[in-house]
């Protein structure tokens, strides 16, 4: 499992209600009921990825977040995750809302376009950057929005939703985010990590 999955899973209590939106292959909530008895659903726009989490026994169905979260009762999980993929909607901030209205609390992960080698790139070679967490060319990435942690920080703080937490990740390297290193982190980390109410 990967790093970012793994900080994921250690922010969720046991037993807890979780619905992970743009669920992939099912790989996290496999993990969350088999090593935390997590109550874990999922919801994916991908019909493959959809047969391989009913295949592996898993409660996901298929659908576009971006049209469907209006099913879920207000407040109907603890957790609500979102793993990379806030970027590629076309209304990221209603998604946003509809999130923090089914979870009691959400966990958003978001590939750092404010990463140094991103700006190296673009700075130095004049073309968009290709990364690990950033693998594609410009004419195939599902990235509409570009952000950096810096700009989720700020957004979340304009709309007044409350950040428990933040955490960047580098490589296998994890650390804590807060206001007054926000700028050194949003440098340095390749992926963030936000645990919002």
């Amino acid at each position: 499992m990967k790093n970012e999955f793994k900080i994921i899973a250690n922010l969720l209590p046991s037993q807890s209600r979780v619905l992970d939106v743009g669920c992939g292959d099912g790989t996290l909530i496999k993990a969350l009921i088999n090593e935390k008895s997590i109550d874990a659903r999922g919801i994916e726009l991908g019909k493959n990825n959809v047969k391989e989490c009913i295949s592996k026994g898993l409660s996901v169905i298929e659908g576009n977040a971006e049209t469907e979260l209006s099913q879920f009762p207000d407040k109907a999980f603890d957790f609500v995750i979102l793993s990379q993929t806030l970027q590629a909607f076309y209304q990221p901030e209603n998604v946003l809302e509809q999130l923090l209205r089914i979870g009691h609390r959400v966990i958003i992960s978001i590939p750092n376009f404010g990463y140094w080698q991103i700006r190296a790139k673009l700075l130095f070679f004049g073309k968009m950057p290709i990364t690990k967490s950033l693998p594609y060319s410009w004419h195939d990435t599902p990235n509409l929005h570009m952000c950096s942690i810096k700009d989720f920080y700020q957004f979340c703080e304009k709309k007044k939703v409350r950040i428990d937490r933040v955490i960047g990740i580098n490589g296998e390297k994890t650390s804590s985010i807060y206001r007054i290193n926000l700028e050194m982190k949003n440098l340095f980390s390749e992926v963030g990590i936000f645990l919002i109410s």
